[in-house]
C-alpha cells in the first residue's frame, strides 16, 4: 500500500544539479513550446508572450475563422508524438468584437490552412466544442459541450482517440466527449487564438499549462517510474507553478516553517528552498530506505520518517530525526508501520500499521511506551492527521465501502463520516488555520484500498465549517502527490507532485 520498493540508485547532487540546469536552459522564451506561427493568410500578425515567473501565456491573434475547409489563427506549438494530455486554464481578454472569437488547444497534422485537426474551442459567447477536420480541405465538424464558457480545458490523445474534458475552475471535469480520428503520429500541438474578424486582433491568456506524457500502459508499479514535477499552488487564485523537475520519482512534499519543502526521492530525503530553488540533502543516518510517509512536528524541530529497516525484513517502521538531519531513533516496535501525523504538543505520533491482518490507526508516545489502537472497525484506516488544536484526528477509511474521509476524537472515540461521494478520497490535510482540509480524490474505477501511481486525480478542498468542496487542481499523479501535510504555514499555498515523462 506504500512506496515500499521505491529505492532506485540515487543520483549524486552534482548530477542532479546539472540536470536541473539543463531543464532550466531548455525553458525557452515560449515556455514548453518550440515556435509560434500564424496559420492561414491573416491580415494582422499574431504574437505569443510567455511570463516565465508566472508560467503564463498571452496570445494575440486575428483570423477570419476556423471553419469550413481552411483556418486562420495564431498558434504557439511544438511537435509531439505518441499519447499525451493537454491541460490548461484560459480566458479571452477584453469585451471583444465578434461573439465567435475563440481560444483553446489545437492538434493538427501540419501548419497548412486546410490541415486535418482536432481542437477544443471556447467561443466568446460561451459556446464550447471539439472541432475537427477529418481530411485536408474538408469542412470542419464539431461536438458541442454542455458546459458554457469553461476556463479549464483538457484534450487528450490515446492512439486515434481524442477526448475533450472541460470545467469551470473549482467544478468537476464534465463527462468527456470523444472522437476517433486518424491523425499522424507526429502532430503539431499547442494553444491558439482566433478573432473571427480579419481586421481585429483579440487576446487570450493561459496559465496552468501542462503537456503531460503519461506512463506506458504496461508500466510496472514500484518498478517503472516517469518524471515528477514539484508544484506550488496558490489556493485563492488556483494558479500553479512548477518549481522543480526530476526524471524519476519525487514524492510527498512537507512545508517547513522556514519556507522549505522536504520531499523523498529514491529512499533519501531532501530540502528544497522555494525562495532560491536550491536543493540540499537531509542526513537521515542509517535510515536510507525511506518511503513517502514523513511528517514534521508542529514546532518544526523534528522530522518523523518511515524507513524500511533491514533488521525487520524490509518492513516500514517509524523513526524520528532532528529536522536538520541526524541519526534516527526508532519508535515503533513492529512493522509495517507508516507515519502520518504528530500531535500539536509533540507528545504523540499517529500512524497506520498492520496488526493481525488489519490496517488500523495507532497512537504512540514519542518518549516511548505502548502503542494504542485508535480504530477498530473492519476495513482499511489510513492517512491520519491531527487538527491544529489537537482535539480531533481526520483520516480516510473504507469502512463504509468506498474510501472516504472520517474524523474522530483524539482518543479514537466518536468517529463520524465527513465525505460521502463517488470518489475514493485519501489523505486529508487540515490547513494550519483549521478552516479547510485538502484531499486526494481518485475516480471510482480505482480500488478503494489503492492509491496508485499515474492516474488522473483531483486535489479537492473541503470547507470544514459548512462541508462545501471544490476542486483546487486537476492533476496527473496519485501515489506521492500529497501523502503528507503540505500546506504552507500561512494556509495560502499548497505543495504537491504531478507526473509526466520528461522529454
Amino acid at each position: 500500500m506504500r512506496c515500499a520498493r521505491n529505492f532506485k540508485l540515487l543520483l549524486t547532487f552534482p548530477v542532479a544539479l546539472s540536470l536541473l540546469q539543463a531543464l532550466t536552459n531548455a525553458q525557452s522564451e515560449l515556455g514548453i513550446f518550440s515556435k509560434q506561427s500564424d496559420v492561414g493568410q491573416v491580415k494582422n500578425a499574431g504574437r505569443t508572450t510567455f511570463d516565465a515567473e508566472q508560467q503564463s501565456y498571452v496570445l494575440s491573434g486575428s483570423g477570419s475563422n476556423m471553419w469550413f475547409g481552411k483556418d486562420e489563427f495564431h498558434f504557439v506549438w511544438k511537435k509531439v508524438t505518441g499519447d499525451f494530455v493537454l491541460h490548461a486554464r484560459g480566458h479571452l481578454l477584453g469585451e471583444g468584437v465578434d461573439p465567435h472569437r475563440k481560444f483553446g488547444w489545437m492538434i493538427r497534422n501540419n501548419l497548412d490552412t486546410d490541415s486535418p485537426y482536432v481542437d477544443i474551442a471556447v467561443h466568446g459567447d460561451g459556446l464550447t466544442s471539439m472541432q475537427f477536420r477529418r481530411t485536408s480541405s474538408a469542412d470542419t465538424e464539431q461536438i458541442q459541450s454542455a458546459v458554457s464558457a469553461p476556463d479549464v480545458i483538457q484534450l487528450s490523445r490515446n492512439g486515434n482517440r481524442f477526448v475533450m474534458s472541460v470545467a469551470k475552475h473549482g467544478d468537476l471535469l464534465q463527462p468527456a466527449e470523444h472522437l476517433d480520428l486518424p491523425l499522424e503520429d507526429e502532430v503539431y500541438v499547442g494553444l491558439f487564438v482566433c478573432s473571427h474578424n480579419a481586421d481585429v486582433v483579440e487576446q487570450a491568456a493561459f496559465d496552468n499549462v501542462r503537456l503531460i506524457r503519461p506512463a506506458a500502459s504496461d508500466f510496472r508499479p514500484y518498478r517503472d517510474y516517469i518524471g515528477s514535477h514539484l508544484e506550488i499552488l496558490d489556493v485563492s487564485s488556483g494558479r500553479r507553478k512548477i518549481v522543480h523537475t526530476v526524471s524519476d520519482s519525487l514524492q510527498a512534499p512537507n512545508w517547513t516553517k522556514t519556507g522549505q519543502l522536504i520531499f523523498n526521492r529514491n529512499g533519501a530525503l531532501f530540502a528544497f528552498d522555494a525562495s532560491n530553488r536550491q536543493i540540499s540533502s537531509i542526513d537521515s543516518g542509517s535510515a536510507t530506505r525511506n518511503n513517502n510517509d514523513h511528517v514534521l512536528s508542529f514546532d518544526g524541530q523534528w522530522l518523523g520518517i518511515s524507513h524500511h529497516s533491514a533488521e525487520d525484513n524490509g518492513r516500514s517502521n517509524v523513526y524520528i530525526i532532528p529536522a536538520t538531519g541526524g541519526q534516527p531513533r526508532r519508535l515503533t516496535a513492529a512493522g509495517p508501520s507508516y507515519l502520518h501525523g504528530w500531535s500539536p504538543d509533540g507528545k504523540y505520533v499517529i500512524y497506520t500499521a498492520e496488526r493481525n491482518g488489519e490496517f488500523d490507526i495507532y497512537r504512540l508516545p514519542v518518549s516511548g511506551g505502548q502503542e494504542e489502537n485508535l480504530t477498530r472497525s473492519e476495513g482499511l484506516d489510513d492517512g491520519s492527521e491531527y487538527t491544529p488544536d489537537g482535539k480531533q484526528i481526520y483520516f480516510n477509511s473504507t469502512r463504509s465501502g468506498r474510501m472516504q474521509i472520517w474524523r474522530m476524537n483524539a482518543n479514537g472515540s466518536s468517529p463520524e463520516q465527513v465525505t460521502d461521494d463517488a470518489f475514493n478520497n485519501w489523505f486529508p490535510h487540515v490547513s494550519p488555520d483549521g478552516k479547510h482540509l485538502v484531499m486526494l480524490s481518485f475516480d471510482g474505477d480505482v480500488s478503494p484500498t489503492d492509491h496508485p501511481f499515474y492516474k488522473h486525480v483531483l486535489i479537492r478542498q473541503l470547507n470544514i465549517s459548512n462541508g462545501e468542496s471544490k476542486v483546487l487542481a486537476y492533476v496527473y499523479g496519485g501515489q506521492g502527490t500529497i501523502n503528507v501535510p503540505s500546506w504552507s504555514p500561512d494556509s495560502q499555498q499548497l505543495a504537491f507532485v504531478s507526473n509526466s515523462q520528461v522529454e
